[in-house]
């Protein structure tokens, strides 16, 4: 079979994101899945607005769904009031068009399998997630007929593995269904193929493709206009090769004129609504941006920097410098450069809850170009088997942190340098690990360390805690008369457990001396396989001082939270061996028993 290597590329990653699709939440666990919530609420809530409810303006019917199903991430960003007392979405309506065909077999399904059909019971959050999947499988396999047009199998193949696997490409396709990239992910890959078409044989249909792409992709994420920059600086990369490309144009220019037409038809659905929603065709969604001051850190910020969490991100930028006889390169070159330089310009520059930049995603497509010219090039010389090496690794490492993120231990927004080092391929994380998402103080190592415990609670106690309420456990008085080293630390360990899976548990804990203050939070460490365990460890370094410390500590919740405390140990530990006296203790509101200690 030809190109079996590539068709074969294409065959993996398809069944990389349906094990994805199947593992991350289980798909057989309760509660359901969902994945019309927070952002993926935006794209999709015109469909049963529109075509179940008959309400887009007043949304009457949404606070009962969103009480059964808890969707919109507890509050309702999605839809701004506007003066004329109409809602108005704030997300564009390009993805709802692309889901109305997963959206009808969902609401079909319903219907046959008994359940409701109000837009968001199983049966179409199931359509939701696989359709992104089948489009994406779709653009995949338009972007090997793509790669092929200009490099080997052994190079598309490879190009496919590390741009699919070695990227968040399968988090926001398998995992985040409901998310805009990898439905416009597919229409990137449609641009390439209808663009290498016009030229090879310019048409109407190949230009009204053209045009339908970029208005379709304009609103869904308005910052995919500049995908225009594709086909109009295809085969201009050098001045022989410009002027051919403009005579052509020239000669076909009624064909020019549908593509802005089309463009403009493919726009018109959103500026229907907004005239129908506000009373004016053009509507301020309220994005912000910072492009005279740029968020480098969307690149390299260990929060979720792209060519830290996705460094295969490298080899896409060293392929520029091989695309220069390439008919794409100035194409390629234009688009990428303006189209990072935009997603590092958004005011938001952390977009939300992600794993690496989510907002690259959907151009990975003409990504892959530059990338498969280095790949090419590399084939060529004696790097090809520490690269074909290197690549293995990355990917590895990418599967393994899709896991891991997938389980709560990349998290979505707080990433930070000390605790990436901590979870590297760490499969079992401790809760010292996680820790450090918190705080940045941990002994090096704890060699030479002496220990002593001061205090140890093994009692079962009820924790009831409303949302932002304030549970005290404990008050400890310490004498510190005779401390005298820096490195003693107190060592805390807690664990306990919840009745639901998702509040979060925060520990609060101060130590006030007489010379200073030291007062931190730490949000609870969920097992990955134990969603209603909670556990706490981590270190509070003692400052050098006379005189006696008060410890104090206290539970919160982000949301209502009842579950049992189970044990609390707090150990002195210090290099040097040098009394710290425990003089008495005083138990705070939750009345823990004196023979704890």
């Amino acid at each position: 079979m030809k190109n079996i290597r590539s068709l074969s590329a294409c065959v993996i990653v398809a069944l990389t994101a349906l094990i994805f699709r199947f593992s991350f939440p289980n798909i057989k666990t309760d509660p359901p899945l969902k994945v019309t919530t927070w952002d993926a609420l935006g794209y999709y809530i015109y469909l049963p607005a529109f075509l179940i409810y008959d309400d887009a303006t007043e949304l009457k019917w949404f606070p009962a769904i969103d009480s059964q199903y808890q969707v919109s991430g507890g509050k309702v960003y999605q839809a701004n009031k506007v003066e004329n007392g109409n809602y108005v979405f704030k997300y564009l309506g390009g993805v709802a068009i692309l889901q109305i065909p997963f959206f009808a077999i969902g609401h079909v399904a319903a219907r046959l399998t008994g359940h409701k059909q109000d837009g968001f019971s199983p049966p179409y959050q199931y359509a939701i997630a696989f359709g992104n999947i089948v489009y994406c499988i779709m653009g995949i396999f338009f972007l090997r007929w793509v790669l092929l047009i200009f490099f080997n199998d052994q190079t598309t193949a490879i190009t496919l593995l590390l741009l699919l696997l070695a990227s968040n490409f399968i988090q926001y396709v398998a995992v985040d269904g409901g998310m805009s990239h990898g439905y416009i992910f597919w229409l990137y890959t449609i641009l390439l193929f209808a663009t290498i078409k016009w030229h090879q044989k310019p048409s109407f249909l190949w230009a009204g493709l053209i045009g339908f792409v970029i208005g379709l992709a304009t609103i869904s994420r308005p910052t995919e206009a500049i995908m225009f920059l594709i086909p109009l600086l295809w085969e201009t990369q050098n001045k022989e090769a410009a002027q051919a490309k403009w005579s052509l144009v020239r000669k076909n220019i009624k064909q020019l004129y549908l593509v802005v037409i089309i463009v403009f038809i493919g726009v018109m659905p959103q500026l229907i609504y907004w005239k129908y929603s506000t009373g004016s065709f053009v509507y301020d969604v309220g994005s912000k941006w910072d492009f005279l001051a740029p968020h480098l850190k969307v690149l390299f910020g260990w929060e979720k920097g792209w060519f830290i969490y996705t460094p295969v991100a490298f080899f896409f930028v060293f392929g520029f410098f091989f695309i220069r006889k390439l008919a794409f390169r100035k194409s390629v070159l234009w688009f990428c450069l303006l189209n990072i330089y935009v997603i590092i310009s958004w005011h938001d520059w952390r977009y939300g809850g992600s794993y690496s930049c989510r907002a690259l995603v959907q151009s990975y497509p003409v990504f892959a170009l530059p990338l498969a010219a280095f790949i090419y090039r590399t084939a060529k010389t004696n790097w090809s088997i520490p690269f074909l090496l290197t690549g293995a690794y990355l990917t590895a490492v990418n599967i393994f942190q899709l896991v891991q993120c997938n389980q709560g231990i990349i998290h979505h927004a707080d990433m930070n340098r000390k605790y990436y080092a901590g979870i590297y391929l760490n499969p079992n994380p401790s809760p010292f690990d996680y820790s450090l998402l918190d705080t940045d103080e941990k002994p090096e190592s704890e060699i030479g360390f002496e220990e002593k415990l001061i205090y140890a609670h093994k009692l079962k106690t009820k924790l009831i805690l409303e949302k932002d309420s304030i549970q005290e456990m404990l008050s400890l008085i310490l004498d510190f008369e005779n401390l005298k080293s820096d490195e003693t630390w107190l060592m805390v360990e807690c664990s306990a457990t919840s009745t639901m899976p998702d509040p979060i548990l925060y520990l609060m804990i101060s130590l006030n001396t007489r010379k200073s203050i030291v007062s931190k939070t730490f949000r609870s460490f969920k097992p990955p396989n134990g969603k209603l365990q909670r556990a706490f460890g981590f270190y509070l370094k003692i400052p050098e001082q006379s005189g006696q410390g008060v410890i104090k500590m206290a539970f919160r919740s982000n949301s209502f939270f009842e579950g049992e405390l189970k044990s609390l140990t707090i150990k002195r530990i210090k290099r040097k061996i040098e009394p710290l006296f425990l003089k008495y203790f005083h138990i705070g509101r939750a009345g823990l028993p004196k023979s704890d200690l």
